[in-house]
C-alpha cells in the first residue's frame, strides 16, 4: 500500500510518499489479515467499516448500506486512517452483505470524487471471492488487497474432510490457492497487455452486461454498459434469495449448497441450453435425418420464457411487419447452405477425425470450414478417392504463425487474420505439451511435447496500419482467396471495423463469447467476451453510418443453434454465419468440458489414440444438421416475407423487444440500441454488393510472374535484376503463391529463380517467399522483411555506394521472420525489433537485433552476430539462438524464463561456422570475415540460447533412440 499525506502531490517526492507495507502479492491469508488489522506503527491507521445491509423487503436498503459505507469511508480518512478494511463479516439472519465488489466500487469512487482516494488503501475482506475473475475485478475497481475468507475456510473444511489422506497443512493448501490465484491474475494481466499490478488496480477495463445506469454510475462510474438491467432492489432482491437460503426458518433443516453448475451441466445447477435431452435430440435428428426431431430440438432451445439464456431469447419477430410469401418463393436450402462456416477450431484442439469430417460436410455443401491456427496436413489438399475433399476452405492466419506456409495459403478459398477470440477474446489459444504429439508437432512446425501459447492479438498487431499491411500480404499470398479478419464483440467494435472495411479486407467476423473448443481454459468460458447480439449490431450500425457496409460481407458466430438464432443474426445485420458447438454435438460431443485434459471420451476433442477411436461422427450427420437450419431459417422467412437473405440483412424492424418473458430480471433490460435502424438512402447498402480493390495490378510481382515464366512452366533457372522503392511490397509473396500452386509444398529446387533487387523496398519484402526462390536486395528494407518465409533464400546488404559500416546500422526494419517456417537469410547489418518472433524453422544470420528479439520463437535458428535489445527470447519454446557476445553483456538482456544460456558443443561449433562462412559468401560481411579469420578466439564469444522445454524434449528423444538401438 502506498500512502500519501493530504495535499501532497504525487509528483512531488517526499518523506511521507515512501513509506509503504509491502507486499508480495495481493490475496491476504487469514494471518496477513490479522497482522494488518492490529498493526501498531504511527504512519498506519486501519479501520474497518462492515458492508452489511438489514434483510427487509422495504425498498431501498441496499443503497442506503452503500451510501452508508461510503460516508463511513470519508469521515475514517478525516479521522486520520488511511488503511479502510470493507468487511463482510457478522453475516446473520437479519443482516445479508453488500455484493463486495458494488461496494468497494462505490467507496472508491466516492473517495475519487472527495478528492481523498490517494490518502488512503482499500482493502475487501468477503466471503463472496473465490475465483480469479472476482479478484481481477476486485482490483480493476480499486481494492489494494483482498481477504477471500471464506475460500480459505472452506479450504479447512475439505482439508479435515476429503483431502486429509493427502497430508497436506492447511497452510500449505492456502498457499497453493494463493499461488493459483496470483498466477491466473498475472495472465489476466498479461492478455490486456499490462505489465504491472499499479497499472491493473483502478483499471476498471471491464464491460458490464445487464445493471442500470444509476448502479453503474454509483459503483462502476465510466464503465460501458449498454443495455441497461437490475437496480439495487433488484440486486437486493438476488442477494436476499441466497441469505434465505442460509438462514431458514426455524423448523426447516438448512439445505446443502446448491450443486451450481456454471460450467457443466447438472440436473439440479444453471440452466444450459445444450444438456442431455437437447444434446439427444440434436443427435438422434441429424443422425436419422428425421427434421421433425429437430423442430423438437429447436423448440426446446427457442423457448426461453421462463429463464432467458441468451440476448437473442429477448427479442421475437414483429409479424405486424410481416408479408408473408409461399416458402416455394424462398431461396433454396442449397443457396443458403453457402453461407455458413463452421468455426475456428485448429487440429490439435480437436482430433484429425473431427476434424477432417468436418471439412468434408462443410466442401460438399459449398459451405467453409475453418482450419483454425493450428496449421493443416498437405495431404488433406488432395481429393480423396472418393472425391470427398478435407481441405479446410478457411486457413487462419495470426500475423502469420503455427504452419503458416505459402503452400497452406495457396490452398484457400478465405484467409482469417484473428485478431481476437470471441470465446476468449484477448486470450489466445493454448495447447498443452501433451496434446502436442509428433503428427501436430510436424503440421504446426513446432516441437512435439512442447506446448503451444497463441498470445494475444496485442503481440502481432499494434496499429491498422499494420492489419492493413497484412490483408495486403495475405491478398498477395493468395490472390483468389476472401480476406477475412476476425472481431471480437466489446463495446467500440463498430470503429475497428470501420477501419478494417478500409484497411481492404473482404469480411468481418464478429465473435460472440459463447464456445470456444478444445483449448478452452476454465476461467474464461463465463468471464471473458460479450454476446455477438451486441458486437454485430453496433458493427453494422457503424459500416451503414459510413457506407461502408456494402464493402463487406459481416458475419458471426458464438452458440448459434437453430434457424430462428441465424435469423436473428441476419435482421441484425450479418450475411454469414459461424457455427462450431453445435456441429461438435452432432459429430458425438457431449460437453463434457474435458476438451483441455486431452481426455475427450467421444473422440471429439483429443490426441489420444485409443479414445478417437470412440470418434462416430460422419459427414452426412452435420450436412443434415446445417440442411435443417437453413430450412428453419426458410421457414422464417417466408412467414416474414423474405424470398433472399440480401433482402433480410439488417432489417432490424422486424424484431422487437419480447413482453412475455416471465424471469423477473429480464424485463430490466433495454435493447433499444441494438434494435436502431441507422437512416440510410438508397445508395448505400446494407450487404455486400461490391470488391474491394486491393490494388493487385500494381505491384511489382507481375513483373516478376512475366520474368518467372520458364521456371513456373518448365521448372528451368531464371535470373534478372529490377529497381525496388518503397511502395513495393510483399515483393515476391505473390510470385511463390504461383510456385507453391504448381509445385505444392516442395517448390521448386534452391535458386531456380534468382532475382536481384536494387533499392528501398517495402515492408514484407520476401514474404512467404517459396522454395527455389532467392531475392537478393542491394539496399535496403522495411518492416514485416521475411515474414513467414516458407523455404525462399533471402539475400540483404548495402548498396553499393553507401558509406556506413554495415553492422552498425539498420539495414532491415522491425518484425523480420514472423512465423517463418523454413528457408534461410542473411542480412549484412542490423535488424530493427522483434527479430524471428514466432520463428519456426527459418535459419538467420544478422549483425545486431532490437529489444524482443526472438520472441515466441518454436524453431529454427537466429544467429546474431552483434548486440541485442532487452527482453531477447520472452517466450522462446523452441529454436536456438547463438549469439556473438563479445563484451559479455549479453545476459542483462536475456528474458530467462524460459530459456538457459549454454557454452558451444562441437556441433554447434561446426553448424555456426558453416551458417557464418555462408553469410561471408551471400554479403561479404565485414564481421563474418573478422570472426571467421579469428575463430578460436572468436568462438569462444559466442553464447547458445536455449529453451528449457526443447532441451528436455530431445534429450528424451535422444536417449529413447538409444534405448532402442541398445535393445
Amino acid at each position: 500500500f502506498s500512502m500519501l499525506g493530504g495535499g501532497t502531490s504525487i509528483l512531488e517526492a517526499r518523506p511521507e510518499s515512501c513509506k509503504q507495507i509491502s507486499i508480495r502479492q495481493p490475496i491476504l491469508t487469514d494471518a496477513d489479515i490479522a497482522k494488518l488489522r492490529y498493526i501498531r506503527h504511527p504512519d498506519f491507521k486501519v479501520i474497518t467499516i462492515n458492508t452489511l445491509f438489514p434483510v427487509t423487503k422495504k425498498a431501498g436498503a441496499l443503497e442506503r448500506a452503500i451510501q452508508r459505507i461510503c460516508k463511513e469511508a470519508e469521515q475514517a480518512l478525516e479521522n486520520g486512517n488511511n488503511i479502510l478494511i470493507l468487511s463482510d463479516k457478522g453475516v446473520d439472519k437479519d443482516h445479508a452483505p453488500i455484493p463486495s465488489l458494488m461496494a468497494v466500487g462505490a467507496v472508491h469512487h466516492h473517495l475519487i470524487n472527495k478528492g481523498s482516494r490517494i490518502n488512503c488503501s482499500l482493502v475487501v475482506e468477503s466471503g463472496d471471492i473465490r475465483e480469479v475473475h472476482h479478484f481481477a475485478t476486485h482490483i480493476g475497481y480499486g481494492a489494494s488487497a483482498i481477504h477471500p475468507y471464506l475460500a480459505f475456510q472452506t479450504i479447512y473444511d475439505l482439508n479435515r474432510d476429503k483431502l486429509k489422506e493427502l497430508g497436506f497443512s492447511d497452510e500449505k493448501l492456502v498457499e497453493n490457492y494463493v499461488k493459483a490465484a496470483s498466477n491466473g491474475l498475472l495472465k489476466v494481466f498479461s492478455k490486456m497487455g499490462i505489465s504491472t499490478y499499479q497499472s491493473y488496480h483502478g483499471a476498471q477495463i471491464f464491460e458490464i452486461v445487464g445493471l442500470s445506469k444509476q448502479v453503474v454510475d454509483t459503483c462502476f462510474a465510466g464503465t460501458v454498459s449498454r443495455i441497461g438491467g437490475l437496480d439495487f432492489d433488484d440486486i437486493a432482491k438476488e442477494v436476499l434469495t441466497r441469505h434465505d437460503l442460509a438462514f431458514p426458518d426455524k423448523d426447516i433443516v438448512a439445505p446443502r449448497l446448491a450443486v451450481g453448475g456454471v460450467y457443466q451441466w447438472k440436473r439440479r445447477g444453471e440452466v444450459h441450453l445444450f444438456n442431455p435431452d437437447t444434446i439427444h435430440l440434436l443427435q438422434y435428428s441429424t443422425k436419422k435425418g428425421d427434421y421433425s426431431l429437430f423442430k423438437q430440438f429447436t423448440s426446446k432451445i427457442n423457448d426461453q420464457k421462463d429463464k432467458a439464456v441468451t440476448l437473442r431469447s429477448l427479442f421475437e419477430l414483429d409479424m405486424t411487419k410481416a408479408n408473408p410469401i409461399p416458402i416455394e418463393e424462398v431461396e433454396s436450402v442449397e443457396s443458403i447452405r453457402t453461407r455458413f462456416a463452421s468455426g475456428a477450431m485448429s487440429f490439435g484442439s480437436i482430433s484429425h477425425e473431427a476434424h477432417a469430417t468436418l471439412a468434408i460436410a462443410m466442401n460438399r455443401i459449398g459451405a467453409k470450414s475453418n482450419s483454425g491456427e493450428g496449421g493443416e496436413d498437405e495431404i488433406r489438399f488432395e481429393p480423396k478417392p472418393n472425391g470427398d475433399l478435407e481441405r479446410s476452405a478457411i486457413k487462419q492466419v495470426a500475423s502469420g504463425r503455427f504452419g503458416v506456409t505459402s503452400y497452406y495459403l495457396a490452398n484457400a478459398d478465405e484467409l482469417q487474420i484473428k485478431m481476437a477470440q470471441g470465446a476468449k477474446p484477448g486470450e489466445g489459444g493454448q495447447l498443452p505439451g501433451h496434446k502436442v504429439d509428433e503428427w501436430i508437432g510436424r503440421v504446426r512446425h513446432s516441437t512435439p511435447g512442447v506446448g503451444l501459447i497463441s498470445p494475444p492479438p496485442h503481440h502481432d498487431i499494434y496499429s491498422i496500419e499494420d492489419l492493413s499491411q497484412l490483408i495486403f500480404d495475405l491478398k498477395n499470398s493468395n490472390p483468389k482467396a476472401r480476406i477475412n479478419v476476425k472481431l471480437v464483440a466489446e463495446a467500440g467494435v463498430g470503429t475497428v471495423a470501420a477501419g478494417v472495411a478500409k484497411a481492404k479486407a473482404d469480411v468481418i467476423l464478429v465473435s460472440g463469447y459463447d464456445g470456444g473448443t478444445g483449448a478452452s481454459p476454465i476461467s474464461s468460458i463465463k468471464h471473458a467476451g460479450l454476446p455477438w447480439e451486441l458486437g454485430l449490431a453496433e458493427a453494422h450500425q457503424t459500416l451503414v453510418r459510413n457506407n461502408l457496409r456494402s464493402r463487406i460481407v459481416l458475419q458471426t458466430d458464438g452458440q448459434l443453434r437453430t434457424g430462428r438464432d441465424v435469423a436473428i443474426a441476419t435482421l441484425l445485420g450479418a450475411e454469414e454465419w459461424g457455427i462450431a458447438t453445435g456441429a461438435l454435438v452432432v459429430m458425438g460431443c457431449i460437453m463434457m468440458r474435458k476438451c483441455h485434459l486431452n481426455t475427450c471420451p467421444v473422440g471429439v476433442a483429443t490426441q489420444d489414440p485409443i479414445l478417437r477411436q470412440r470418434f462416430t461422427g460422419d459427414p452426412q450427420h452435420v450436412i443434415n444438421f446445417f440442411t435443417f437450419v437453413a430450412q428453419e431459417l426458410r421457414e422464417i422467412m417466408a412467414e416474414l416475407g423474405f424470398r433472399t437473405i440480401n433482402e433480410m440483412v439488417g432489417q432490424t424492424s422486424f424484431l422487437k423487444a419480447r413482453k412475455d418473458i416471465n424471469h423477473w430480471k429480464s424485463k430490466k433490460v433495454n435493447l433499444n440500441n441494438l434494435l436502431h435502424q441507422v437512416p440510410a438512402g438508397p445508395e448505400v447498402g446494407l450487404y455486400k454488393q461490391m470488391e474491394q480493390d486491393h490494388g493487385l495490378s500494381l505491384v511489382l510481382d507481375n513483373q516478376l510472374i512475366e520474368a518467372a515464366a520458364p521456371a513456373l512452366e518448365k521448372a528451368e533457372k531464371v535470373k534478372g535484376s529490377f529497381s525496388i522503392k518503397n511502395t513495393d511490397r510483399a515483393c515476391g509473396t505473390t510470385l511463390s503463391y504461383h510456385i507453391s500452386s504448381k509445385y505444392k509444398g516442395a517448390g521448386l529446387p534452391t535458386d531456380t529463380i534468382h532475382f536481384h533487387f536494387r533499392g528501398s523496398a517495402g515492408q514484407s519484402f520476401g514474404a512467404f517467399a517459396a522454395p527455389g526462390l532467392t531475392l537478393e536486395l542491394e539496399g535496403e528494407a522495411n518492416d514485416y522483411f521475411g515474414k513467414g518465409l516458407s523455404g525462399g533464400r533471402l539475400v540483404v546488404y548495402p548498396d553499393r555506394v553507401a558509406q556506413f559500416k554495415a553492422h552498425e546500422n539498420i539495414i532491415i526494419g522491425n518484425v523480420a521472420f514472423y512465423g517463418a517456417t523454413s528457408g534461410t537469410a542473411f542480412i549484412k547489418g542490423m535488424a530493427g525489433e522483434r527479430f524471428c518472433v514466432r520463428n519456426s524453422g527459418a535459419t538467420a544470420v544478422v549483425e545486431g537485433v532490437g529489444d524482443h528479439g526472438c520472441e515466441y520463437m518454436t524453431g529454427g535458428i537466429a544467429v546474431i552476430l552483434g548486440k541485442t535489445g532487452r527482453n531477447f527470447a520472452a517466450g522462446m519454446s523452441g529454436g536456438i539462438a547463438y549469439v556473438y557476445d563479445a563484451d559479455g553483456t549479453f545476459a542483462i538482456n536475456v528474458n530467462k524464463e524460459m530459456v538457459n544460456l549454454e557454452e558451444l558443443d562441437k556441433e554447434d561449433i561446426d553448424r555456426l561456422f558453416d551458417l557464418i562462412t555462408d553469410h561471408f559468401t551471400n554479403t561479404k560481411s565485414d564481421v563474418a570475415i573478422a570472426i571467421l579469420q579469428n575463430w578460436k578466439k572468436a568462438v569462444k564469444h559466442f553464447v547458445k540460447v536455449m529453451p528449457t522445454d526443447y532441451k528436455r524434449v530431445l534429450q528424451e528423444r535422444k536417449a529413447k533412440a538409444a534405448a532402442t538401438v541398445k535393445g
